[in-house]
Parts: C-alpha cells; structure tokens; sequence
C-alpha cells in the first residue's frame, strides 16, 4: 500500500519538467506555440539550419440552395500560400535536437530529431 502514495508522487515531480509537444525548451526558458520567431531567438538563439519552403491550401465550401435542394449548387475555391520554416536547435550530444516548426511566422509545432553532436 505504501508505493502507490510514492509513486504518485514521483509522477507528480516530473510533471513540471515535461513540456507541451508545441513548446520549445532551451535552458530554463520556454517557447509556446503561437511565439514569434523574434521570441525564439531571444530565448534560444540562432538555430543551426533552417529551411523554408511555401504551402499552398485549398479549401472547398458548398453552398446549398435556400430550399434545401442540391439543384444549383455551388462551390467555392479558396486558395492560400503560407511560409513554413523548419529550424533546427542542437543542444549538444546529451540530449535530442529540436525542429521548431514557425508558420508564416508563428510557432506551430517542435518535432524532437537525433541526438545532437
């Protein structure tokens, strides 16, 4: 009966040293999801690549007539480009390296990579 109490505890101090699958770790500072690249930098540095690349996406809407009959449909086309860079955090060769995900500037996404060198 004594190890369920410990072992919740224990889970319980790890909890804060687990961060969001959005954030981004570099020491004791925290980049969240929705941060700028200017954040990033401030709070990380520079990374040690980068790499941009445009995504376009299309999304369709249907509109139905007023009387409920699909006679007459239409459908619209609207067509986005967005900016997406990958950057790249080595945090030397104890840990793994972290791939920020920025779209159209804004942090989305931080993927984990191999272990750094």
């Amino acid at each position: 009966m004594r190890a369920l109490p410990t072992a919740l505890v224990v889970a319980c101090l790890a909890l804060p040293s687990l961060a969001h699958a959005g954030s981004l770790r570099c020491g004791n500072k925290l980049v969240s999801e929705g941060a700028s690249q200017a954040d990033a930098v401030a709070k990380c540095g520079q990374p040690v690549s980068t790499e941009t690349k445009r995504e376009r996406v299309t999304n369709k809407s249907r509109e139905g007539r007023r009387d409920g009959s699909r006679r007459g449909d239409s459908s619209t086309e609207v067509s986005t480009s967005s900016s997406v860079e990958e950057w790249t955090y080595n945090f030397g060769p104890n840990r793994l390296m972290q791939v920020a995900i920025f779209r159209d500037g804004l942090l989305v996404d931080v993927r984990s990579g191999g272990y750094g060198y």
